[in-house]
């Protein structure tokens, strides 16, 4: 369902997603997973809180990653700069399972609501399958290319031998991390948050014994950390395909095969997670080029700590980031099963809860900021710089959840448009001129922090104005006239 295609919100879908009635549709349906009966507010914390912890999980591969390799002595400045040089890479594949996994899961969803089964799994194997051809090509393509572009990125004579060293081990775990990635959601929306959450521990635990092992004991440094956490994914990713493919769920991945009636839906829509991921990692080497010219002397200790700051920030979405997920889950099942006031309350749900976690977050960032900075690095000079660098990055932080409640509901209803759109404005429309503009007007190296602060209040109230207009408020006088009552506005 395209909601530019009408005002009513409940539009022709287009061949993708076309309306089929409960009484009448075609194939398998299943209860599991049913999302239209109940409390909202229970069902999005009993569904959001296995997500945020698995969440919390996967933050944990990057963390001790970092806290390992922050600690490793003489050279662990340079070595977690040369991790800092590998993010725009690390963070482009992850983007690929997002351009899976967003539009897959969403399309799902929604065929769920209108008791489709069929069709939601074949668009189960069709996302499995590009993940397996798009993670072959990245793996032999980014091993290839990686000293060049990692140069290009910022790496110099000091931090790029790590990030080589990092990077072409880590990419050779490409097609595990994509399926760990792009698949464990499609567990979740089945109604399993649970056995999605066992994917992530099942890999953390495994990053954590292999990490100290590889890095110290077989005195491999940074390539160690590299190496468990492809093996720590890999295992992951096993647990995740070898549950679509039991009996268990009620969706189960049972071939490869690419359904072309769907796949325009999938892409379109994946587009939005895709797109955002890709501005990241283009943002994130706008970011290291812009500290390496202007941060002269220091320019390296400034890229480190940019990469602290982007590990805080992992910590710090964590909460939000598990309930908007589990929300926009919610709210696809219940538009698929023409529901609008469930939708609205779903939306409501998160944008104050989000709004109430990311505050007391930024409050404690500025308040207290050395004990989470201290979790990566020891070195009392780069804590320091992270101290002042990430008190101007997070200041706007509140208004993340805006940024996040508008941008999910915009997914989660199936509109392509309005989502591709506000995932390109912030980081494409107002990080990338702000990071290039603000050093040269007399902020200096500062400046490329306060871009994002800047971005943050602005790309984010605007999204979430528009969603309220868009959508909100005209699926709140939708949910009136169900009912019966006198209209709101």
């Amino acid at each position: 369902m395209n909601g530019e295609q009408g005002k009513n919100l409940k539009p022709s879908r287009g061949p993708e997603t076309t309306t089929v009635p409960a009484s009448s549709a075609s194939g398998r349906t299943s209860s599991k997973g049913d999302f239209s009966k109940g409390k909202v507010s229970y069902l999005i914390l009993k569904l959001g809180l296995p997500i945020m912890l698995a969440e919390m999980v996967v933050v944990l591969y990057n963390i001790v990653d970092r806290a390992y390799i922050g600690h490793m002595g003489e050279s662990s400045t340079y070595a977690i700069t040369g991790l800092g040089v590998c993010f725009p890479l690390i963070t482009l594949i992850s983007a690929f399972a997002n351009l899976c996994s967003t539009g897959g899961t969403t399309l799902a969803t929604i065929a769920r609501g209108e008791k489709d089964d069929d069709k939601a799994e074949r668009m189960m194997g069709t996302s499995f399958t590009l993940l397996l051809l798009i993670g072959a090509t990245l793996t032999v393509l980014l091993f290839t290319l990686a000293p060049w572009i990692l140069e290009l990125l910022g790496g110099d004579d000091n931090s790029l031998p790590y990030a080589i060293g990092y990077f072409r081990i880590y990419v050779l775990g490409t097609i595990p991390v994509l399926l760990s990635l792009g698949m464990n959601p499609y567990i979740n929306a089945q109604g399993f948050p649970k056995i999605g959450m066992v994917t992530v521990i099942l890999g953390a635990v495994l990053n954590i014994a292999l990490d100290p092992l590889f890095i110290f004991v077989f005195d491999m440094g940074i390539r160690g950390a590299a190496l468990a956490t492809v093996l720590s994914q890999s295992a992951g990713a096993t647990w995740v395909v070898l549950f679509l493919r039991s009996k268990k769920p009620p969706l189960r991945l049972r071939k490869l095969g690419i359904d072309r009636a769907q796949l325009g839906g999938l892409l379109k829509l994946g587009a939005t997670g895709f797109t955002f991921r890709v501005t990241t990692s283009f943002t994130q080497a706008i970011v290291n080029v812009m500290l390496k010219s202007w941060g002269g002397a220091l320019s390296t200790i400034y890229v480190g700590a940019m990469s602290l700051t982007n590990s805080v920030r992992e910590i710090m979405s964590l909460p939000n980031s598990g309930l908007t997920n589990a929300g926009q889950t919610v709210m696809s099942y219940n538009y698929g099963a023409d529901k609008p006031k469930r939708v609205s309350e779903s939306i409501r749900f998160i944008f104050l809860s989000g709004l109430a976690i990311n505050t007391l977050m930024w409050a404690v960032m500025m308040v207290f900021p050395q004990p989470l900075i201290r979790i990566f690095s020891d070195d009392p000079e780069l804590i320091e710089m992270t101290v002042h660098c990430g008190r101007i990055y997070f200041m706007a932080f509140p208004f993340m959840a805006l940024q996040m409640a508008g941008q999910s509901t915009f997914v989660a209803l199936n509109y392509p448009k309005h989502a591709l759109f506000f995932s390109m404005l912030r980081k494409i429309l107002l990080v990338t001129p702000l990071t290039l503009l603000l050093p040269g007007i007399g902020l200096g190296v500062d400046g490329v922090f306060w871009a994002e602060c800047i971005s943050q209040l602005t790309g984010a109230s605007i999204c979430f104005t528009t969603m309220y207009f868009v959508i909100w408020r005209k699926m709140k006088r939708r949910a009136v006239e169900a009912s019966g009552k006198s209209d709101v506005s």
